[in-house]
């Protein structure tokens, strides 16, 4: 796994959505995601919403990721 595909998953299953992913070793990440669709939500929710864009991949080749959600109004302040 690489850090740009998980990137176009995050994006394509998360319209408007902008991510940054950053991954070494191929098995841990780190993603900065920003998008509308976040607003309102609790981080566990904004969570859930990300990896639901991964499925089956988080827990196998997606050993791990650490992840920052942040709506666009947040991103900005």
């Amino acid at each position: 796994m690489n850090a740009d595909l998980i990137r176009q998953l995050i994006e394509t299953g998360l319209p408007g959505a902008r991510a940054e992913v950053r991954g070494e070793d191929g098995v841990h990440f780190e993603a900065t995601v920003i998008c509308p669709a976040f607003a309102g939500k609790l981080p566990l929710a904004r969570h859930r919403m990300v990896y639901a864009t991964l499925g089956d991949r988080m827990g196998g080749e997606i050993h791990a990721l650490q992840l920052r959600t942040l709506t666009p109004e947040e991103a900005g302040a």
